[in-house]
């Protein structure tokens, strides 16, 4: 992980499902290779992240686990550094997240806000 406390701090994240039904409702969304990404501005002016690893990509908790901590720290990296501020964005996994490399996952986020317009300019 690359990003310092600092970064850290000006995101945070989604926890209650009323929020991330409204991100799918009305947001943007893109898929890349590694993750899937749905992105809806907001009323605050932070950065606020979640994400979702469904049980139909891994049987095991275990894996979906693995799953939501790789896209956590990718999220946390990328999106504390390029994403638009006072916007909620969804992570969702694929069948490509465990085995991607992590470089390319990040790349793949990126990706998918360049493509949703939600890059930081």
């Amino acid at each position: 992980m690359k990003t310092t406390r600092e970064q850290m701090k000006s995101v945070s994240r989604l926890l209650r499902r009323a929020d991330f039904l409204r991100v799918h409702k009305t947001g943007k969304k893109w898929a890349a290779a590694g993750v899937i990404m749905q992105a809806a501005m907001a009323d605050s002016d932070k950065i606020r992240f979640g994400v979702t690893v469904s049980k139909k990509l891994d049987k095991t908790a275990v894996g979906r686990n693995r799953m939501r901590r790789r896209l956590k720290a990718a999220g946390y990296d990328i999106l504390s550094v390029h994403a638009r501020t006072g916007a909620d964005y969804v992570l969702i996994g694929r069948h490509e997240t465990p085995d991607r490399a992590y470089d390319a996952l990040c790349e793949d986020i990126k990706t998918c806000l360049r493509k949703t317009g939600f890059m930081k300019e």
